[in-house]
């Protein structure tokens, strides 16, 4: 690490030194008036014992007598030895590996300290100055909506607003951010292939959206592919619904002879295709990828998420899935989710479009059209509902600012 001592006019003027010499992540260990003006003492962590030298020698030494070394003693014993003499002045500074690491650890945990006192501070003072927008914010957070989008979200609240109307905005304002499909395939048909991970419901989805097209346009223009090869009993499913819609059903061999399928299939108005459920450690996974890929021209992938992931899941699903590149997602399982307000985040996030959402596994009832406001409604009713809470403590590591002394 490394210490030094600014002395400047202003406060200001000695802040300004302070990160010309130690960098943006400096930090503040103490401040006093000096007649000279003001005086700062600073720190920040450093690479080698190199810069650690040179530190040492801005910094005026002790009074006393200096500690002695082999090669001062050299120079004691005889001055006029040049040799010793080069030796005294070439001699790199290397702190003690040990006493170096205890003091930057000490210099974190100062840091840290001193980060969160400043984060108390400042949401101590948006509490005093905004209630309405830290009223808002708490409301958001126990929603599990992502501290990003709660924060966009309040910032845009009018002055002037109370607690009801700026709730109304909110709500509002979440919504408009959430982009859908409406019903396209539905009346317009297409070719639609159903990726995800396993267990989610993409053959579930699957049988529903196809039991809506046969009820409103008949079975006669509605073919399925069985491209699910992974798990047992998967193609004899889509046969047994096959038969019982009286559509046509295809199974084929391996899972790269789909674009080859799919250029026979142009007279049917909707192709329905249900695909491996993917492990994203799966080596063929992204085999199978490049597969879609390569037909994309042709097809529209919809990526089936589950709305019982956790947030962090769902953004890592979204991110392996690009190559694929879906056109709209399928949100599944509200019936099991204690909350929403991740899955809106993620898909607030990826702008990923929102086509249907599931809760529950009759078919077809249990399938939905995206409404944006009908959602965000559902996402408040089921924080109430489980009796969500966000903490003092909680907001104010979320929310408050924090920044950064040395800067």
């Amino acid at each position: 690490m490394r210490i030094i001592r600014q002395v400047a006019p202003t406060t200001r003027q000695a802040l300004r030194a302070v990160r010309e010499r130690l960098g943006e992540n400096a930090v503040i260990l103490s401040s006093r008036r000096t007649p000279q003006g003001v005086e700062i003492t600073a720190g920040a962590e450093v690479g080698s014992g190199t810069e650690l030298a040179a530190e040492l020698a801005e910094t005026p030494p002790a009074a006393g007598p200096a500690p002695a070394t082999a090669a001062s003693a050299a120079v004691h014993d005889d001055p006029a030895d040049p040799a010793a003499a080069a030796a005294v002045r070439t001699v790199p500074f290397s702190a003690p590996p040990a006493a170096a690491d205890a003091v930057g650890q000490e210099l974190k945990t100062l840091r840290c300290m001193l980060e969160s006192q400043l984060a108390q501070l400042a949401w101590s003072d948006m509490t005093r100055r905004l209630p309405v927008h830290v009223e808002l914010l708490k409301e958001l957070s126990e929603m599990g909506l992502a501290r990003d989008l709660a924060e966009r979200i309040a910032q845009q609240l009018p002055e002037g607003i109370d607690v009801s109307q700026a709730r109304r905005f909110a709500f509002t304002a979440l919504a408009q951010y959430l982009q859908l499909t409406g019903e396209r395939w539905a009346e317009e048909g297409g070719r639609l292939a159903f990726v995800g991970t396993t267990g989610v419901g993409k053959t579930t989805s699957l049988a529903k959206i196809a039991v809506r097209w046969a009820l409103r346009h008949g079975a006669r223009e509605l073919a399925l592919i069985a491209a699910d090869s992974a798990r047992i009993g998967a193609a004899d499913e889509l046969r047994a619904l096959g038969q019982l819609l009286g559509a046509s059903v295809y199974v084929p061999e391996r899972f790269a002879d789909l674009p080859a399928l799919l250029s026979q299939l142009s007279k049917y108005r909707l192709v329905l295709i249900d695909t491996p459920g993917a492990s994203l450690r799966d080596p063929k996974f992204t085999a199978r990828l490049a597969v879609l890929a390569n037909c994309a021209s042709r097809l529209d992938c919809v990526l089936v998420l589950s709305a019982n992931t956790q947030a962090a899941a769902l953004e890592e699903i979204v991110r392996r899935f690009e190559p694929a590149n879906p056109k709209a997602a399928l949100l599944t399982k509200l019936d099991e989710a204690a909350s929403l307000g991740g899955s809106l985040s993620v898909l607030v996030r990826t702008q990923l479009r929102l086509c249907y959402v599931s809760d529950g596994q009759r078919v077809p009832e249990d399938l939905r059209p995206a409404r944006a406001l009908d959602l965000v409604s559902r996402a408040v009713a089921l924080a109430r509902d489980s009796g969500a809470s966000a903490d003092e403590d909680l907001l104010r590591r979320r929310f408050g600012r924090v920044t950064h002394v040395g800067a």
